[in-house]
């Protein structure tokens, strides 16, 4: 054979090989995506009794603690915890609070550093991870969540409440009043972009004390005004865990608990007071424990998603 004949037979071999290798190359990337994209829009099943998921929604740095009653030496940490929760029944979800810095903010693995708006005490909130990366991880996006509840409408809470417009919302007339109406009832509702969506939503207004969510006693809603017009917390049933009652900002700090201050900047100090005395009474009598969201050393304690309590 001819050496023209001999290196053309070479490149045409060559060509085949490299065309194989493109075809084989493409086949992998397309399974990779097709895996990642099943992933993505998997859903979790139903569970068969309630869980409660614990999500890292940020942390905040408090300027002045002297607005809670103490200096920053009389607080075991001064900083606060900004957690996020998704309870699972077997009839459907709750989404309780939604984090300070909205998931389009945040670069995932690196995180975001925002001022508080003003007007509020000085703080500065740091976020790691996106809350609906991390409800993605335990098999949930936005849409397969039944119901939303905030604790109030502070802008450490509602972040992302817009992503969950397409669920229930279960609010206080009072706190939707404070964050719809023109000018602001209540000059503290200073995110109105992060739930501005909610106006839509289909709406359920809360007018007794406590709301049974899914109607077997398991998740109530319980009225906790004073911090803002329609504070509430959450009360929580779980079969091996026991009872729970996650606060909202009825406190802030634990040493708020245990020397009675009241924040200054609340809404009307004497219903704080009265709420608490009467959420005091409820756990005495019921043994629940109650779980002070906004507690950094309390909450470093417990375990994030994607292990739950049950």
């Amino acid at each position: 054979m001819s050496p023209h004949k001999t290196f053309l037979r070479e490149r045409i071999a060559s060509a085949l090989l490299l065309a194989a290798l493109l075809v084989a190359s493409s086949a992998v990337r397309q399974s990779a995506q097709a895996k990642g994209t099943a992933q993505t829009t998997r859903h979790a099943p139903a569970p068969t009794s309630l869980r409660l998921y614990i999500f890292d929604c940020g942390k905040l740095k408090i300027a002045d603690t002297t607005v809670y009653g103490f200096t920053p030496s009389q607080v075991a940490a001064a900083e606060m915890a900004v957690p996020c929760f998704l309870i699972a029944h077997p009839k459907g979800t709750l989404m309780w609070d939604t984090g300070v810095i909205p998931d389009s903010a945040v670069t995932p693995g690196k995180g975001v550093t925002k001022a508080a708006p003003a007007s509020v005490n000085p703080s500065m909130a740091t976020v790691i991870q996106p809350l609906k990366a991390q409800l993605a991880e335990v098999g949930y996006a936005p849409a397969d969540i039944t119901y939303l509840a905030l604790s109030h409408c502070h802008w450490d809470h509602t972040a992302n409440a817009n992503d969950f417009a397409g669920a229930t919302w279960l609010v206080r007339q009072q706190e939707r009043d404070a964050m719809f109406a023109q000018p602001p009832a209540f000059a503290r509702c200073l995110t109105p972009e992060t739930f501005s969506a909610l106006q839509k939503s289909k709406t359920v207004i809360l007018k007794d004390d406590e709301y049974d969510v899914f109607g077997d006693g398991t998740v109530i809603l319980k009225s906790a005004p004073g911090h803002t017009p329609g504070h509430q917390v959450l009360f929580l049933k779980l079969p091996k865990t026991g009872l729970i009652v996650l606060s909202g900002d009825l406190y802030h700090y634990p040493e708020e608990r245990a020397q009675h201050q009241v924040p200054k900047t609340d809404f009307n100090r004497e219903q704080t007071a009265a709420s608490r005395a009467s959420i005091e009474a409820f756990l005495k009598k019921t043994g629940a424990q109650l779980w002070i969201q906004h507690d950094l050393t309390a909450n470093a304690k417990l375990k994030k998603a994607p292990a739950y309590y049950d």
